[in-house]
């Protein structure tokens, strides 16, 4: 043991002190809920009890090192943790209400499934519709606000709020931003954490203005007050999360087609968004990752329109008299099938109608954006859209070179040549990436037959994906008004390892399993 401790390069009481920090000021956050509770006179004990273990936990493990420094390992070490506590700090509110009721997050593994699966903005589920009904609004905002907090990065809005973590910061964003990097806006990387953060709260306001103001006018009945605040604090970090067990179906076809440019944006880099606010508005159309971004969005859109007007997908029966045929299906299958793209691409998961019920076309697309992913430097999850131009742009110049091998053909970005070992480090965490998810299928297939439960092909494919890549429904069993709950409850906990590894990208979490990384 001396040995080992002398050999040890990493100073994990810096790294766990800080995640004391941020776990202790995550009790400001169950203030809201708390707020609510009262109001209704609903939860006020689960809340209060939350606040209390959130402090004590946190001024704990804050008191393991009163002067930590902060290094690139300790970084890495410091965001992995932070993942997992605030996961486990987060479940208590769904235990505590779980007990003596009928709910799915009694279970201590569901409420570990439903926090993770919040702060990662995977947005899959353990809440059946029964659990819905039988849970109070403020802990029904608490599940609403995970994501909230999740979208843009726990760690990064520590880095923005928190002198402390002021120096490292650098690291620590690198290791937490999902993308291959992220742009640095200011001189400062915490004013850098303030900007992003400002331009989601701006546009988190922006989306709750005009849900309430469509409710006003009456366009969206149903998008109460509460409703509309609820929505953007999941629709901004593409997290997918909502208080109506039918999701977005819930709601008129004028709220739909507002939370389609939404999703658009929280996919998109916010260096992008904040650069047009400061007066670069044509700036979208001169970064080569957005408009690849935008033509994949499109490209699927269109495809998937014409399958569902053509019939291969849900039937338009239903449609009022008074709506012409052909209009209301033109209407209905491009709101759906822009709706459903965007929200898979954008890994939000927020379903504007069951599409368990298109054809296996439709959904085999559906299943390929899962794989696509958002912009670097946005809320997004899976594979990341920089990273597959990059992987075109590289094969398109492994063809010209194979012609013309003499030549040389830098892979180049926005006017901006790529590194090799850039591109390098794109190929390593690719092919990673899907190792990780040929794998996890096989293990998922391997343990709910263990246990007599049948499940397709399709169906484990898109359970994975979308735990792996935080999209949230997926096919079938998992469809978009069903859920995980089914699944033993070890390959639900191994799912939670998966939307853990997924919203840090994979790399960060499997450097800390390498000895090299302890003893080097």
């Amino acid at each position: 043991m001396a040995s080992f401790r002398r050999t040890l390069r990493v100073d994990w009481r810096a790294s766990v002190s800080l995640v004391g920090t941020v776990i202790k000021y995550l009790s400001v956050a169950l203030l809201a809920p708390m707020l609510v509770a009262l109001y209704y006179g609903e939860d006020i004990g689960v809340f209060g009890i939350s606040i209390l273990v959130t402090v004590f936990v946190g001024f704990a493990l804050e008191r393991l090192d009163t002067d930590p420094d902060l290094g690139a390992r300790e970084a890495f070490l410091m965001v992995s943790l932070t993942w997992l506590s605030v996961t486990v700090v987060g479940a208590v509110p769904y235990v505590l209400a779980g007990w003596g009721t009928a709910s799915t997050l009694a279970d201590p593994v569901n409420a570990l499934f439903e926090t993770m699966s919040g702060f990662t903005t995977t947005g899959a589920t353990v809440m059946g519709e029964i659990s819905f009904e039988r849970h109070s609004r403020a802990l029904l905002l608490w599940r609403q606000l995970t994501q909230w907090l999740g979208g843009m990065g726990i760690v990064v809005l520590a880095v923005a709020i928190l002198p402390e973590l002021s120096v490292g910061g650098a690291q620590l964003m690198d290791a937490e931003a999902p993308g291959p990097g992220i742009e640095k806006l200011t001189p400062r990387i915490a004013e850098t954490a303030r900007a992003l953060w400002l331009a989601y709260i701006g546009l988190t306001v922006l989306e709750f203005i005009l849900f309430f103001g469509l409710n006003q006018l009456g366009y969206a009945p149903n998008m109460g007050l509460y409703n509309a605040v609820a929505h953007p604090l999941t629709t901004m970090p593409t997290g997918g999360f909502s208080p109506e067990a039918r999701s977005i179906e819930a709601f008129s076809a004028a709220v739909q087609w507002v939370i389609i440019p939404f999703m658009v944006a929280a996919g998109t880099n916010f260096a992008l968004i904040w650069r047009a606010i400061n007066g670069e508005p044509l700036v979208f159309f001169e970064d080569s990752e957005f408009r690849f971004y935008t033509g994949v969005v499109a490209a699927l859109t269109a495809v998937i329109a014409g399958l569902l007007f053509a019939g291969l997908g849900p039937g338009f029966a239903e449609l009022p008299t008074n709506v012409p045929a052909i209009d209301g299906n033109v209407e209905r299958s491009l709101r759906h099938a822009a709706f459903q793209v965007t929200s898979i691409v954008t890994t939000t998961g927020y379903a504007s109608m069951d599409f368990n019920t298109w054809s296996d076309a439709t959904k085999y697309l559906l299943l390929f954006g899962m794989f696509v992913g958002g912009s670097a430097g946005s809320t997004g999850g899976a594979i990341k859209i920089v990273r597959c131009l990059v992987i075109v742009k590289s094969l398109r110049r492994e063809l010209f070179t194979t012609i013309h091998p003499e030549a040389v053909s830098p892979v180049r970005l926005g006017g901006r040549t790529i590194d090799e070992r850039a591109i390098r480090g794109i190929y390593a965490f690719t092919l990673l990436y899907l190792v990780i998810f040929f794998v996890s299928v096989g293990v998922v297939f391997i343990d709910t037959a263990r246990v007599g439960y049948d499940l397709t092909a399709l169906e484990a494919m898109s359970a994975v994906a979308a735990t792996l890549g935080n999209v949230g429904p997926g096919f079938g069993v998992v469809g978009p008004m069903n859920g995980y709950t089914d699944f033993p409850w070890t390959s639900r906990a191994y799912m939670i390892l998966l939307m853990w590894a997924g919203r840090l990208e994979i790399l960060p979490v499997f450097v800390l399993l390498t000895r090299a990384y302890w003893r080097s």
